[in-house]
């Protein structure tokens, strides 16, 4: 997400179809004898791996698996799959490495389009692109895969990790992600999604569901990325109106990370320092979560007003207003202490000092909303502090010097900012589970 002067930023491929053969002694990829659905196909690091890999995932029937041995798989191409029910297997993500240095060709490590997809127990690396993409598919499951970058974090590695989009059933499970230049582990546009037990560090943002429905983030860790855990909704996509999402029993803390996107792009303004996230979703639960330690702010709610920028017209069914936020029974330390990057003159100027509230909400609602109704809801947060800063009443920087403008961001602190934290106190009923076939 974008903030400027006024708003705070939080926000098929090549198919190698040559013949190879096996170097290891082990069953090859285009070996006729295994052609049979329920086959397990073995790949060996080696010189022909590029071709049986691709080989081996053209030939693929429903209910085969393609096993990597152990050792590091030098690709120099993106990979595509286009089989339903196949398994992608290796034999722990730290001892399968499919390594994509040397890749010249495709957008991607992995592209996959056909559903009841598995990949579990790897690591795939240093891709050109998005690490692995999912698209438009129903049954994907990660299972302790790692997406990673090495070396220090720059704006030329991929953008996402691992990347479902448009998908149904989807687990992400005990799965890391390191080093994306957008967000290490993102669902967007999706259905019926559980990520747990997954650590996301060294991306621009952590963990992001965006677009989505009925989706349960539990028992993560995101930590030293420049934004931790995101929950929003963009206008402009298929999928609109994201809801039912419970963030819960997680731990999101220090994501202080210095922003190394790509200048130019939206998550290139994000600020060092973000927490949790909730941005023009509705009905999202933030529970028994731990969010400490970071610069910025541990927690914002906001309007998709914040950005700054238009709705078009072809979005007339876009709701950009948080509803039905319910944040209770998390512990909330060391925030705001030192607001980073275009955020520091301004909540410096509006909170009269630091730290800066652990629970920042913009205040925006529907425009014909009833006179006195809430749309967020607090309860047993311990003693975490709150501020509704009453966006749209904030003075314009435009036209104005900086001294008048921080003038008038004072008096807006002293007469509009609502700090007491019980006109917000409330609960609403819990979210129900989500529940995955077979999970």
């Amino acid at each position: 997400m974008l903030w400027n002067h006024r708003c705070i930023g939080l926000a098929g491929i090549m198919a190698l179809c040559a013949n190879g053969c096996s170097n290891s002694g082990l069953p090859s990829a285009n070996n006729e004898n295994n052609q049979k659905s329920g086959r397990v196909v073995k790949i060996m690091p080696g010189p022909k791996v590029q071709e049986e890999t691709q080989t081996a995932l053209i030939k693929a029937e429903p209910g085969d698996t393609i096993e990597f041995g152990e050792g590091t798989f030098e690709f120099v191409m993106g990979l595509s799959l286009a089989k339903d029910g196949v398994t992608i297997r290796g034999q722990g993500m730290d001892k399968t490495v499919l390594s994509f240095t040397k890749q010249s060709a495709g957008k991607e490590g992995l592209l996959v389009t056909r559903g009841n997809f598995v990949i579990e127990d790897l690591t795939i690396q240093d891709t050109k692109g998005d690490a692995i993409k999912v698209n438009d598919v129903e049954g994907v499951t990660f299972r302790r895969v790692k997406a990673q970058w090495t070396g220090p974090p720059k704006e030329t590695n991929g953008a996402y990790g691992l990347y479902p989009v448009q998908c149904r059933n989807v687990l992400i499970d005990d799965c890391v992600a390191i080093g994306a230049s957008d967000a290490g582990i993102y669902v967007g546009q999706s259905k019926n999604i559980i990520v747990r037990k997954c650590r996301a560090e060294q991306n621009v943002a952590g963990i992001e569901i965006e677009n989505s429905i009925d989706a349960d983030v539990y028992d993560n860790v995101a930590t030293n990325n420049a934004g931790g855990l995101l929950v929003f909704d963009l206008p402009g996509l298929q999928q609109k109106n994201g809801r039912r999402v419970r963030v819960f029993n997680n731990q999101v803390f220090a994501n202080n990370h210095v922003n190394f996107a790509p200048k130019g792009t939206t998550v290139s303004e994000v600020s060092p320092g973000t927490g949790v996230i909730v941005m023009a979703t509705d009905q999202v639960e933030v529970f028994e979560n731990l969010i400490k330690d970071h610069q910025t702010q541990n927690m914002a709610i906001v309007s998709y007003h914040i950005m700054m920028k238009p709705i078009e017209d072809k979005d007339k069914d876009y709701d950009p207003y948080p509803e039905g936020i319910y944040v209770h029974d998390n512990e909330f330390a060391n925030g705001g202490t030192k607001p980073a990057g275009q955020l520091a003159g301004l909540f410096t100027a509006l909170f009269l000092g630091k730290p800066v509230p652990d629970i920042l909400y913009d205040g925006v609602t529907p425009p014909h909303a009833p006179a006195g109704k809430k749309f967020i809801f607090l309860k047993n947060n311990g003693n975490a502090t709150f501020a509704n800063i009453q966006w749209k009443e904030i003075p314009d920087k435009k036209g104005v010097s900086d001294a008048v403008w921080h003038g008038q961001l004072l008096k807006h602190a002293a007469t509009r900012v609502k700090k007491d934290i019980k006109e917000y106190e409330g609960e609403l009923p819990p979210l129900p589970p989500v529940k995955l076939p077979g999970v």
